[in-house]
């Protein structure tokens, strides 16, 4: 049996390629939307893909199993259960529905579709059989069901994709899922998850890509609970501090159950001037400056939004980015610019138009940060926290407004346009990125330099400055 696994850093995000070298077939699991990275593999391990497959209709990225089966011609296996609601709404002719207890071959490889709802009601793990060396599973592939140290979340569906209450029929579910399957698997199966560390997905997820069924027995934080049947206990922890949904993930949940566009062979993302760049820009396009946030700062164009090309691209993409509206991109070559738009494609963003390699001969404006020690001349300003729920709890400047970035292309009419917004992080990467995409919105925007962090810093250097005695003046309020 042939075993790799695929993980795109900036989601958290895992799929896997399974074959069998005897017959030549192989079976993809969770595939991202960007589907050479998987024919690459398939022609150098000399494999066919002939089987494709997804754990469930996932929120945070837009799949690739529909891309991948009509390029290959393989056969699409994806979830019947769940009922009515949280049934696949698309078919292309290949696809085949799958049940909890279903069995399918890849060549010699026996794969098993145990049904395992709780994060999402449709979803699925698959138990691997090595065939050849035996009857006894070697491995499940439990996407978003359990995770390294952690579980997936059941309240996505309230959080992002208009829910009511579900997330308390999630919990039950899970519970059901790991008392029923889960805990009945022998400790020596590997587990191999949809995420890792990062993911936004569960809350305390381990950078470890994998684990076994046993460790998790042993050493889990809901292991016991479910052992004991302590279903209240384990629903209140498992809901507890989980982190704010960006909103786009309704968005994701609603295009992978109709099916994602296909993309085929895009045509070569054309090169524009300056002048070409400012006619784009002046009606309605939007340029994506993926440059550092700091050369970014300095000479801001007008009309862009800045989500540095880095680990985090996609993400912040998803978060403050419109599908229906047209980008540009600036990009150091065609072959820059090219992986830029498969990785935007990760989230759905397919309107990019053309690239231009650099700002010049563009309008810009300075949009550097200000220190926090100046805070206080900014008293009448909304203090715009955009880090998440969580972070804001364990601390915040006092009056602030806590929304996180993922949430505000959906937040706009919550935000004043008659007096500064004053825009803050942990560290500043976050905000300037969001900074950005509010001032496309025509809000009067400024920033906090180095975000929480750079304000308590500013507090500690008042207070360490204070006279020693009894009298200590009263601790500034620079908010």
């Amino acid at each position: 049996m042939f075993f790799k696994r695929f993980y795109d850093t900036d989601l958290a995000q895992a799929s896997y390629m399974i074959g069998c070298q005897k017959t030549g077939e192989c079976l993809i699991v969770d595939p991202v939307r960007d589907v050479q990275t998987y024919l690459t593999e398939a022609a150098a391990q000399k494999l066919r893909v002939t089987h494709v497959t997804e754990t469930h209709i996932h929120a945070d990225y837009l799949s690739g199993s529909r891309e991948l089966a009509a390029a290959t011609g393989a056969t699409l296996l994806l979830s019947a259960e769940g009922g009515p609601d949280w049934q696949y709404t698309y078919d292309d002719g290949n696809r085949t529905p799958l049940h909890h207890n279903d069995t399918f071959m890849v060549g010699n490889v026996r794969v098993k579709a145990l049904h395992t709802p709780g994060h999402t009601p449709e979803h699925l793990s698959f138990l691997i059989t090595d065939t050849p060396r035996g009857d006894a599973p070697s491995m499940i592939l439990t996407g978003d069901f359990v995770f390294v140290g952690d579980l997936g979340r059941p309240d996505l569906l309230d959080e992002a994709a208009g829910g009511e209450g579900t997330r308390f029929a999630g919990a039950r579910q899970m519970f059901a899922s790991l008392r029923d399957t889960f805990l009945t698997l022998p400790d020596y199966v590997q587990v191999w998850p949809g995420h890792g560390s990062g993911s936004a997905c569960g809350k305390a997820l381990g950078a470890v890509p994998t684990t076994t069924v046993g460790y998790e027995r042993a050493l889990s934080w809901w292991a016991p609970l479910v052992q004991s049947g302590d279903e209240a206990a384990f629903t209140a922890e498992l809901l507890a501090g989980q982190p704010d949904a960006p909103l786009y993930y309704g968005r994701m949940k609603t295009q992978n159950r109709a099916g994602p566009a296909l993309l085929g062979t895009p045509a070569p993302l054309p090169e524009v001037n300056a002048a070409a760049a400012r006619v784009a820009l002046d009606t309605g396009t939007t340029l994506l400056d993926t440059r550092p946030r700091a050369d970014y700062q300095a000479a801001a164009p007008t009309g862009s939004v800045n989500i540095p090309d880095g680990n985090t691209l996609e993400t912040w993409a998803g978060w403050l980015l419109r599908p229906e509206r047209p980008y540009l991109l600036t990009a150091r070559s065609a072959e820059h610019a090219d992986t830029l738009r498969r990785r935007l494609w990760m989230v759905g963003l397919d309107t990019v138009t053309g690239f231009i390699r650099n700002v010049d001969g563009l309008p810009t404006t300075d949009a550097r940060p200000f220190p926090a020690s100046e805070l206080d001349r900014h008293s009448g300003a909304l203090i715009l926290d955009v880090r998440g729920r969580t972070e804001h709890e364990a601390g915040a400047i006092p009056g602030s407004r806590q929304l996180h970035a993922g949430r505000l292309p959906w937040s706009l009419d919550s935000l004043p346009r008659d007096r500064e917004i004053v825009v803050h992080c942990q560290g500043g990467a976050r905000s300037a990125a969001a900074a950005s995409f509010l001032r496309t919105q025509g809000l009067n925007v400024t920033e906090l330099a180095g975000g929480y962090e750079g304000w308590q810093a500013a507090r500690q250097a008042i207070q360490g400055s204070a006279p020693q005695g009894d009298a200590q003046p009263a601790e500034p309020q620079l908010a």
